[in-house]
């Protein structure tokens, strides 16, 4: 297991594959493969990337990290904040040696990486935000209705209830599972908390226009889970940014709809017009 270790004394257990060595000035392995950080969502470690990762690997190594309270990662008991993960992505990407990579977030971890891309823009070359939201008053909240479904305290219940904001019921039939995106099972109580609480206190709405990174915000069409009405609110904001809407996909398009989510996003990441890195 690899291991950085932030400015604060937590160890962040980190996962590099499609490519060898480590990185440097241009955010390439020492292959000239340029480097991919896929963020997961809130309270998942690296294994939510684990049926699509090797879609990238054609044309880019990635780069998972366990959050700190998940996978094989320290699990502090104190606060945590979307904040606090993107410096934590800092930490690997400094442990590597890599000045500037891409950088691919999705649900809570597309709020990591709107944090990262704005206070660390230097660091971050082009941007991926994959249904997730701005939070804050700005934010579209999911309704009342998802919100009773997921607090359903019948054994099994809530579990279906993610299941089906995740996935279409046509994709679940042939997918019986394992499914990596229910959350890390082994976090320990408090850190599940914690993170709860850094998803729900994310506000990077004044944070966005600051984003100098070419931008592309992907979203389903029918997600429910984070409302599709994020998708432009995000677009609006960031500037230059494009957005498309998956039809049909739900919270989890990158896996069901991999097969169109993972070209769009590499020919925007080859194709998106790219400055010097950014001295802050």
């Amino acid at each position: 297991m690899t291991y950085a270790t932030t400015p604060d004394g937590v160890r962040i257990a980190y996962q590099l594959q499609g490519g060898q060595g480590q990185g440097g000035q241009s955010g390439q392995d020492s292959e000239g493969t340029p480097t991919l950080v896929l963020l997961a969502g809130q309270a998942n470690n690296h294994h939510w990337w684990d049926a699509v990762r090797a879609d990238f690997h054609p044309a880019r190594s990635t780069l998972t990290l366990d959050y700190r309270g998940t996978g094989d990662s320290d699990k502090p008991d104190t606060p945590y904040s979307t904040e606090l993960f993107a410096r934590d992505v800092v930490a690997v990407l400094d442990e590597l040696g890599i000045d500037r990579a891409d950088v691919y977030g999705t649900s809570m971890g597309g709020r990591v990486a709107q944090q990262l891309a704005a206070r660390h823009p230097h660091r971050v070359g082009a941007l991926v935000l994959g249904c997730t939201s701005p939070g804050g008053p700005h934010g579209v909240e999911r309704g009342n209705d998802v919100r009773r479904a997921l607090a359903q305290t019948r054994p099994g219940a809530a579990r279906q209830a993610l299941l089906e904001l995740m996935y279409t019921p046509r994709w679940l039939d042939s997918h019986p599972g394992p499914h990596h995106t229910l959350g890390d099972p082994d976090m320990p109580a408090h850190a599940r908390h914690h993170h709860l609480v850094a998803s729900n206190r994310h506000d990077a709405w004044d944070l966005l226009p600051r984003i100098a990174a070419p931008t592309l915000v992907v979203h389903g069409s029918d997600d429910l889970l984070n409302p599709a009405a994020n998708a432009p609110l995000l677009a609006d904001r960031i500037p230059g940014a494009r957005l498309h809407l998956i039809p049909g996909a739900r919270h989890a398009y990158f896996e069901e709809f991999h097969a169109q989510a993972g070209p769009l996003v590499l020919d925007f990441l080859t194709t998106a017009p790219r400055g010097p890195a950014q001295l802050v």
